[in-house]
């Protein structure tokens, strides 16, 4: 991915530790952690508030590793989110930015959904690339972890692009081997966005009280908390001017025209 685009959740630092801070979130655990760019922000604020951080991904970068091995307060596992989440204990807050399909992040909500009622814990979730591509089209790092009922024909090396719901060969936004997305856009069970809302519509048909927001840049921040939490007023308080911004909408879609124009340009360089 060329440096020339932004896309690690730490672009939303503000809004999380912020949230964080009014929730008084002490143990953290976060999904997914590639470079360890949010993860150092994250492990700070536990240890000022006198807690501490987890962080779940099978396979990161090598720098978060050396990094997480001596950083204090910090607890690096390397495994599938769904294979360890329902063992976590005493979770103030959790941070998603793992594998970006249906079935990892509905069944990571319901996790930590789940982990938060054991514990009496009011529910606070950030979740990242809620907004394009990945809204509506599952992405797969390892397509065979997902059960064959909830993962859709997919490929490596195609790409999407912004006005067109068929992958594209060797063309658009696209992983190479180190990603795959489902061949088609849209319909059910297909994308993160379409898992929250999902999830959202279980959770309150059961009389659950859970607020939404979606911050439409960089991908898209989604914050889903308890509206009977004791902080939750000052939380939405904080993101309400940044949920469904028409103005960041414009400005994201913006941003992804001229990074897609920088893609077509480096595909057909000779």
């Amino acid at each position: 991915m060329s440096n020339l685009l932004i896309h690690s959740m730490s672009e939303f630092s503000d809004l999380i530790l912020g949230s964080l801070t009014i929730a008084g979130a002490k143990h953290i655990v976060e999904i997914g952690a590639e470079f360890g760019g949010m993860s150092q922000r994250l492990a700070d604020h536990a240890a000022a508030a006198g807690g501490r951080l987890t962080s779940v991904d099978p396979a990161p970068r090598a720098e978060f590793i050396e990094w997480a091995r001596t950083a204090p307060g910090v607890t690096h596992l390397a495994a599938p989110s769904l294979d360890v989440l329902p063992n976590m204990r005493d979770v103030d807050a959790w941070v998603i930015d793992g594998d970006h399909n249906y079935f990892t992040v509905l069944h990571e909500l319901e996790a930590a959904d789940a982990a938060s009622k054991r514990d009496e814990k009011p529910l606070l979730v950030f979740l990242h690339d809620v907004s394009w591509p990945a809204a509506r089209r599952d992405m797969y790092y390892a397509p065979e972890r997902i059960p064959q009922a909830f993962r859709h024909p997919h490929t490596f090396g195609a790409g999407t692009m912004l006005d067109r719901a068929d992958l594209v060969p060797d063309r658009g936004f696209r992983g190479g081997e180190g990603w795959a997305m489902a061949d088609h856009m849209g319909g059910p069970r297909n994308g993160v966005l379409t898992a929250i809302e999902d999830f959202l519509e279980g959770a309150r048909s059961t009389g659950r009280s859970l607020a939404w927001a979606h911050v439409p840049a960089v991908f898209g921040l989604g914050m889903v908390f308890d509206g009977d939490a004791p902080w939750s007023a000052a939380v939405a308080e904080l993101v309400a001017p940044f949920h469904d911004n028409t103005l960041l909408a414009a400005m994201e879609l913006n941003r992804l025209r001229n990074y897609m124009k920088v893609i077509e340009w480096q595909d057909n360089a000779p």
